[in-house]
């Protein structure tokens, strides 16, 4: 009997004194060489929903200001961004028996130069690509504000986790 209350208290203190911490803020920066930020308006190449660009631009620069200890600057950074929205495209997903699209697509496409100056080989120049569904019985022109309000929250979480957090 004994015995038992001795397992279960060394283990109860074994688990108490165990500490898992984790943050992630700030990602993989080394805050001791990079200091400094320089994001660039992305503009909107398609001819398609023209308030896009600034909706991207400020969803991008408050991830990047809020979520890391770096500072904004308009040139000669430590780190720099820029891109463009490259694709807004909108398509059928799923056929219904009577050949009818029941479901919509609308994919969004932005192009990322990620260049940071102080740390080499963490530069990274890709596309990032994210959809949102929907019933193909609503119009594109109804859905795409809060649609396009989930795109860019999506790029700009593959965006900050490609460059920043890289996990």
């Amino acid at each position: 009997m004994d015995w038992n209350k001795y397992i279960i208290s060394l283990t109860l203190v074994i688990l108490c004194s165990c500490s898992i911490s984790y943050k992630f803020e700030g990602g993989s920066i080394n805050y001791d060489l990079t200091k400094t930020i320089q994001i660039s308006d992305f503009p909107n190449r398609t001819s398609f929903y023209s308030p896009m660009s600034s909706m991207f631009n400020l969803a991008l620069r408050k991830r990047f200001i809020e979520q890391t200890r770096l500072k904004e600057v308009k040139s000669n950074a430590d780190i720099e961004i820029d891109g463009e929205i490259t694709n807004y495209e909108v398509t059928n997903t799923a056929v219904k028996a009577d050949a009818y699209a029941s479901q919509a697509r609308l994919t969004v496409t932005v192009r990322v130069q990620y260049v940071n100056n102080k740390e080499a080989g963490k530069n990274v120049e890709r596309s990032f690509s994210a959809f949102q569904e929907f019933p193909s019985t609503r119009v594109v022109d109804e859905v795409q504000d809060d649609l396009v309000k989930k795109i860019i929250e999506e790029l700009i979480d593959m965006i900050y986790n490609a460059t920043i957090a890289t996990w």
